[in-house]
């Protein structure tokens, strides 16, 4: 005897905070705000209890340090990741602002054992983006500190699925930079069909939709 079971709704659980150890609390403070991290709020009763929120820009989730948050040795939460559009350009901005940050790299061959530091794809650090330039394979890297360890990861082109909700973006930068690459897959398209679109801005918005969200590209 078969039993079928009704589907029912999942119940939205939205990630809303990442708790990092840190031993100096005001030295965290510092370097997160020259990140130009949003400052979100600072609580302490004054002298056993201290929490600082920040959230990176564009980000829909927070990080929490201070002290009695987190039982965790400072300096061990790593693979941190941050998702830019452009990771030579997230890079230099990072640079600018005085923060040390490893050369753009990317994986060699899907090789997950070597003396470089591991990350999500491997642990062979191969220098420069990836030649190809895919959407998930390029990184760079740089850490708070304590050695918290974060990761910047180049996203152009989501996977199916990834996205839900509206198609939004952190900064003018991110935007224009969609536009770019819009732009450029249009004009392929417009060698393809050998005429002018007239219908370029609809064209554009479901390119810029549908990169987000993961789907299918328009040819």
């Amino acid at each position: 005897m078969t039993v079928a079971v009704k589907p029912t709704k999942v119940r939205p659980m939205k990630f809303e905070l990442a708790v990092i150890p840190v031993s100096d609390v005001a030295r965290a403070k510092e370097f997160y705000a020259n990140l130009s991290w949003r400052f979100d709020a600072e609580f302490t009763n004054g002298s056993d209890f201290h929490i600082v929120q920040f959230t990176p820009p564009g980000s829909g989730a927070s990080v929490i340090f201070g002290k009695n948050v987190t039982p965790t040795k400072p300096g061990s939460a790593q693979g941190l990741y941050l998702v830019v559009s452009d990771i030579e350009a997230a890079r230099k901005e990072l640079l600018a602002r005085g923060i040390k940050v490893s050369e753009v790299f990317h994986g060699s061959e899907d090789v997950h054992t070597g003396t470089d530091e591991p990350y999500l794809f491997g642990s062979v650090r191969v220098s420069g983006p990836d030649p190809q330039r895919r959407s998930y394979q390029s990184f760079a890297s740089f850490s708070d500190p304590d050695g918290n360890g974060w990761v910047l990861q180049e996203v152009t082109n989501r996977l199916p699925g990834r996205v839900e909700g509206d198609t939004t973006f952190a900064s003018v930068s991110d935007l224009a930079a969609t536009l770019r690459r819009a732009a450029a897959a249009h004009g392929e398209h417009e060698k393809l069909t050998g005429e002018h679109d007239v219908n370029w801005p609809d064209w554009y918005a479901e390119y810029i939709v549908n990169e987000q969200a993961g789907k299918p590209l328009p040819k």
